[in-house]
Formats: structure tokens, sequence, C-alpha cells
């Protein structure tokens, strides 16, 4: 198990990524043109186009004390559908930087991308046998920045699994992988985040297996100091034709929520695999989500299928 020194490493490296500090920038709100993530928001840059940001103003709404809740509430609808008018709503903007200076914000993200993102990427690595800080961290910049399961994926009919070719090989060529893919995709904007894979691939060389302090990111120098450095390129590399599944009136149907069914059965969980989310289908996700220590909200959201091993 990571100390909670190295898994504070591992997301300062992320957050150097994504928003050029150690520490984050909980106010920071990014709109790059062709980024497939749409609007970007806070310390590891959640997106509209993932559905994540929807669930992040949802919990900062509901917390107590929450000083700009009143005024954020009304978009929640907007951000469930993933409205795009969103990306140049400028009162929305506004308010979602203001929001990021309330220490309620700072608390809800903190706990929001814990959940959201650290949790299952450190559940995710241990069930791939990857072990080390450092490879725990790759896991994690890719579950934020998107498309883990893809790449694992290729990695492993690439080269084979960890457990069968080593954990520190495995990393390597996931790293390599993954950088080819973000060097030649379709999308320029991701072709300028190859940065994050020679940062890890730096760090590999550097043997820096077990993250021990200080290190050096991209220009900051990951201590108590924690310098920052220029904003990065963050464009997003999640599929947006992933979308969030609830219980909805008309319900949503189709072969994604036939997946989610399908994953649930295998993992024990009564359900009728008939391409509808009901509310047979929302009991058992709230099962499967109170079960492995998830908000029990019934929503089928990134945390939730990354859980299950879907797209």
């Amino acid at each position: 198990m990571l100390s909670d020194l190295q898994k504070e490493t591992a997301k300062a490296i992320v957050n150097i990524f994504e928003t050029g500090s150690a520490r984050g920038d909980y106010a920071r709100v990014t709109l790059l043109t062709g980024d497939s993530g749409h609007l970007t928001y806070g310390r590891a840059q959640t997106t509209l186009g993932s559905g994540n940001l929807h669930l992040l103003i949802k919990a900062y709404c509901d917390a107590p004390g929450a000083a700009y809740a009143r005024a954020l509430r009304p978009y929640l609808p907007r951000l469930a559908d993933i409205d795009l008018r969103l990306d140049t709503d400028w009162t929305f903007r506004n308010l979602l930087k203001e929001a990021g200076g309330d220490p309620v914000m700072r608390e809800t993200q903190d706990a929001f991308f814990d959940r959201v993102f650290w949790t299952p990427a450190a559940a995710t690595a241990a069930r791939e046998g990857l072990m080390e800080p450092l490879s725990v961290a790759i896991v994690y910049d890719s579950v934020v920045h998107g498309s883990w399961i893809a790449m694992r994926d290729l990695t492993n009919n690439r080269a084979g699994t960890a457990s069968r070719i080593g954990e520190r090989k495995w990393a390597a060529a996931y790293l390599d992988t993954r950088r080819n893919w973000l060097a030649n995709h379709s999308n320029a904007l991701l072709r300028k985040t190859v940065y994050r894979m020679d940062s890890f691939k730096a760090l590999v060389a550097g043997g820096h297996w077990r993250l021990d302090l200080p290190l050096t990111v991209r220009g900051v120098r990951i201590d108590a100091e924690l310098l920052g450095v220029r904003p990065p390129v963050t464009a997003s590399a999640i599929d947006v034709a992933t979308r969030n599944l609830r219980l909805t009136e008309p319900k949503m149907t189709g072969n994604d929520v036939r997946a989610l069914e399908t994953a649930l059965a295998k993992e024990g969980y009564a359900i009728n695999i008939d391409g509808v989310f009901d509310e047979g289908l929302e009991a058992a996700l709230k099962s499967f989500q109170r079960d492995y220590g998830l908000v029990a909200d019934g929503i089928a959201g990134p945390a939730t299928r990354l859980m299950l091993g879907i797209l």
C-alpha cells in the first residue's frame, strides 16, 4: 500500500499535468478549441463532456455551507444533460471561478477527485498487479486523462500482462503504447499531451519507483514548497460518446446500458439484461456501489464504470 506521502506525490504529479501547480488550481476554468472534454474545471480539471463536472457541482451544492450553492444549483439539469452551450456561458464560468475560492469547494474537490479518480485508479492498479507507487501514479494519470482501459488492453495484447512480464517492464511498455497513441491521435490537442508520458518515462529512467521526494516534474520541484510552472496543454482523452447512465424518463436504452447490466450480472447481482435502464437496474447498481464503497447514487459514472471494468 502507498503511504500518505506517496499518494499525495502521485496526485501532485497529475496536478502539475493538469494545472501546472503541484497543489492544483481549484478555481481554474479551461476551454480549448477541439478538446473532446469541452469545459474543464478545478484541481484535476474535470470535464463537462465526461459528465463529471455535473457530479462535482452536485456534490458541492449538497455540501453544508456551500457559499455558491444557490447560484450554481439551477445549472445542474444542464450539466446532467451535458449542455455544451455552457462552454461559453460566461455567467456560469465566472461562478465556477468564484466558487473555487470557497473552502467548501476545495474540500468537495479533494473528496470528489479521491472518490471518482484516485480510489478506483488504486483499486484497478492493484487488480492488474501494479503495486509500486510510480505504477499507481501512471494508472491514476490515465484515469484522470482518459482512455485507461483501452490503453491497458492494447498493452496487454502487444506486450503481455504485468503478471506475465513483470510490473516494471509492463509499466514501461504501457508508457510507450500510450505515448504512441497520443502522438498519432487525430486530435491535434492530444498530440501535444505526450509530455505526460515523457515525464513518467523520465521518472522510470531515474528509478523513482517509490516516488521518494524531492522530485522534479516539468520544472516543478515537488517538496514542501511546491513550486509552479506555466500552464500546460490539458486536452482530455475521455471518449465523449460515453454517457453517465441513470434512471430517466423516458428510460435510457442502448448497448452501453446492456454492457452495464452484463457487468453487474458477472459480479453476481440479479439483473434482467435487456438494454433498458429501469428501476431494477438502478437498485442493483446502488447495491454494487454500496458494496464497493462508492456513492450509492444509482448513476453509472466514470468511477462506477471503472470499478466494473467497462468503458
